[in-house]
């Protein structure tokens, strides 16, 4: 059958059937409790996914692999041309970095439902901080990281964050984006004030603390107790990520949990033509939504190896095409998408 008939075929069945189709889709991940209804079209356009079930998104990412046949496989490789740095973390590995991740931000208060900005470079501590959230079921709000103060203020007052993590710095070709100095400047800026900032020095720049504020990352993780994964509704908030603001003020666009894995999921095969255990690389910021669903959740709730690049195309196409080379198999995606994609 070509390409494009089963295409047709499934894009078909997806609407004849968008209970059976997405139901067949959600059986793939893990969840502590089975949902009482596929679509709740009681209040559409506000449709909900999964109503009654309860799942943990970074259980299906990290823990369901590390705790089976993926435990070594690589989860998240880390290559930073500007730097110099590369880095593999095994799905054990990056699990229990995160287990351990999630316990320091509990101990500083935060817990299910609560708002937590993440501040941070492409390096592999920006897709802990967001697993680690997803951990507790906190929801994480990711500010592409070297945002002016005022557009960071603005984030901070809308979502009224319990905490900020934070790097001290980015790096980009040719020069050093520091962050620290933009933070304290949006967190006087804004009215509401964030109580606790743990922050990673990085050696590039090390930054000034501030005092009953400011945390180091290394050493509140270190004494930190490995947290659980916490159950949360199918339509908890996972994420918040706002639009630009290019034509007013910020919009935060809410992202539930279930509704959210389950395509994603079904996409990586489906769209991409990415097998688990393959290598897959998207050249995107986790600060943007590209970022969100296809550097971390995506290839991690398929149980692929993700690539985490930091450096820009600009002056790295060598090395661009040098990682291009480590993905396994290349297809081209299918030619739509069937309607109806549970978010």
């Amino acid at each position: 059958m070509a390409v494009g008939d089963i295409y047709r075929a499934v894009h078909a069945r997806s609407l004849k059937d968008p209970d059976g189709f997405w139901a067949e889709q959600a059986e793939m991940l893990d969840w502590s409790k089975r949902w009482d209804k596929v679509l709740d079209a009681s209040r559409a356009p506000f449709y909900a996914w999964f109503t009654g079930g309860e799942l943990n998104a970074c259980h299906n990412a990290l823990d369901r692999h590390a705790d089976g046949p993926r435990a070594d496989q690589a989860a998240l490789i880390y290559d930073s041309p500007v730097t110099g740095t590369k880095q593999t973390f095994t799905y054990r590995e990056l699990r229990d970095r995160v287990a351990e991740l999630a316990g320091a931000i509990a101990a500083q208060g935060v817990g299910k439902g609560d708002r937590v900005i993440v501040y941070m470079p492409m390096i592999p501590e920006a897709a802990m901080a967001m697993l680690a959230c997803a951990r507790l079921g906190a929801i994480h709000s990711v500010v592409f990281g070297g945002f002016a103060a005022h557009e960071l203020a603005t984030r901070i007052d809308d979502s009224a964050p319990k905490l900020v993590l934070t790097a001290s710095c980015g790096i980009e070709p040719g020069r050093i984006v520091h962050y620290k100095p933009l933070l304290d400047q949006a967190i006087e800026l804004a009215k509401h004030k964030v109580p606790k900032v743990i922050l990673l020095q990085r050696p590039q720049s090390v930054a000034a603390m501030t005092a009953g504020r400011d945390l180091d990352w290394a050493q509140t993780v270190a004494g930190a107790k490995p947290h659980p994964c916490v159950p949360v509704a199918a339509t908890h908030p996972l994420y918040i990520l706002y639009t630009s603001g290019t034509t007013g003020q910020p919009k935060g666009v809410v992202h539930d949990t279930g509704g959210y894995c389950v395509a994603l999921y079904w996409s990586m095969k489906n769209l991409y033509g990415i097998e688990p255990g393959e290598v897959w690389w998207t050249a995107s910021d986790v600060g943007w939504a590209v970022g969100h669903s296809y550097t971390v959740y995506g290839p991690l709730l398929y149980g692929a190896t993700s690539i985490l690049y930091e450096g820009k195309p600009v002056g790295a196409v060598n090395r661009a095409t040098a990682l291009c080379s480590a993905i396994t198999r290349q297809k081209a995606p299918a030619s739509g998408v069937p309607t109806g994609l549970p978010s």
